[in-house]
């Protein structure tokens, strides 16, 4: 079967893309630029055509034949390439149900991550642990990873490992072995009009999935009824929301390893000491808390809550590497979103010595509501004395060299180009 993805580099698709190819699959695909997953991409011998996608390239591959067409939810529906395939006759959808399709030709037992926020970190968690166990597990994640491919297959894999995005209600086209759960807050009010829709989709991807691991108020429960082997606070991990991530996914690995035995008919006792240590030294995944250069970092977190555990992170690592002071830049992510949740903004900074606070990253947006400006978002924060409004320029920079300077940690939070601009002025 030869598939086409349009948008083919970036961390969601391109991880996609990887797997089909292992698969053994032919795959090419097209983008506007280099993507996270780009390198890996050409490594892996997929054809990728990037810069304007005027469907030439498509329709050379036309030619050869083309059997699915996948693309990206970001993909508006007048995008010349999606046209030309739909007019082709071939089968056209977004990469949800490509990948149902992968694991379901595969055999494998999917294990989904879903959740608002914490879903990538322990995603890439579930993945550095099989892999140091040497559990059978292919994978696709949202990001880059530096101990393995972003994605893989390998003939004789039993485990799929997942993050299953709820954007689009992406998630609910699959049917989990395991799915796991780390935060469920409200977002996305352009796919989900209220706080109960969003939480009913979640509500319906519990109901598919054959077990459940998830985070409650009252700490982590299984579906299964037993009790947790492993608590948050066995773990060395900086910030509260990553030892609540490792303890998620430790609880993952063992489901896997009991399935493991009783699949060979063995009885087994388990301990997580040895879990433990292992997810003890994790070394991190792309844009999650990632070092740019020393004292400078970059995290995806764009919603309050998900802010607020990075920011848990943020003061571990100043006071464990003895920083003078805490400086964070922030650019919101779509304005639809920030007028849902402008006020939950209020203490999601504290801590903070100093707020560089960016204009609204616009993308998906209704154009019916007035776009919020910094100044919006500062008057609601408790800590509004150290806040004030900026903009990506060489003011800015400067600014921030100085803090640098001055021995204080620096963080850009973004799910925009922020993080392009942090990683060309402060990049090593």
């Amino acid at each position: 079967m030869n598939i086409y993805i349009s948008g083919i580099s970036g961390t969601g698709m391109g991880s996609l893309a990887l797997m089909a190819k292992a698969a053994g699959f032919e795959v090419c695909g097209s983008d506007l630029s280099k993507g996270a997953i780009y390198d890996e991409l050409i490594k892996a011998g997929v054809e990728v055509k990037i810069g304007e996608q005027d469907g030439e390239f498509l329709r050379e591959k036309l030619q050869d034949g083309v059997d699915w067409f996948c693309y990206t939810s970001a993909l508006p529906e007048d995008h010349t390439e999606l046209v030309m395939a739909k007019a082709a006759g071939i089968k056209c959808t977004k990469r949800d149900e490509l990948t149902a399709f992968l694991v379901s030709e595969l055999g494998l037992k999917m294990v989904a991550v879903a959740g608002t926020h914490g879903k990538t970190t322990t995603t890439a968690m579930i993945i550095w642990m099989a892999l140091k166990l040497k559990l059978p597990v292919s994978y696709i994640v949202g990001t880059t990873l530096g101990f393995a491919p972003s994605g893989a297959y390998y003939e004789g894999d039993k485990y799929f490992i997942y993050e299953a995005d709820e954007y689009d209600r992406n998630f609910l086209k699959y049917h989990p072995w395991l799915a796991v759960i780390p935060a469920v807050s409200y977002d996305h009010p352009d796919i989900y009009p209220t706080r109960e829709d969003y939480e009913k989709a979640f509500e319906q991807f519990k109901e598919q999935s054959e077990m459940v691991i998830e985070n409650t108020p009252d700490g982590i429960k299984n579906s299964n009824g037993n009790e947790p082997l492993v608590r948050p606070d066995m773990f060395k991990l900086a910030g509260e929301a990553r030892r609540i991530d490792a303890a998620l996914a430790t609880e993952a690995i063992m489901r896997m390893e009991f399935q493991e035995a009783e699949d060979e008919g063995i009885d087994t006792m388990h301990t997580a000491s040895p879990l433990v240590e292992i997810m003890n030294v994790f070394p991190g995944v792309g844009r999650r808390f990632e070092r740019i250069a020393d004292g400078v970092y970059t995290d995806y977190a764009h919603h309050p809550e998900e802010i607020a555990a990075t920011m848990d992170i943020v003061k571990d690592e100043k006071r464990l590497h003895g920083k003078k002071g805490i400086v964070v830049v922030y650019q919101p992510h779509q304005n639809t979103r920030q007028h849902e949740v402008k006020d939950g903004y209020r203490q999601a900074f504290l801590g903070a010595d100093k707020i560089f606070w960016l204009p609204t990253y616009l993308t998906r947006e209704n154009p019916e509501l007035v776009v919020l400006t910094p100044e919006d978002f500062i008057n609601g924060l408790e800590n509004r004395e150290v806040a004030e409004a900026a903009k990506l320029d060489e003011k800015l920079a400067e600014e921030l060299k100085g803090f640098i300077a001055k021995d204080y940690l620096v963080i850009m939070m973004t799910a925009g180009p922020a993080d392009d601009w942090l990683r060309q002025e402060f990049g090593e």
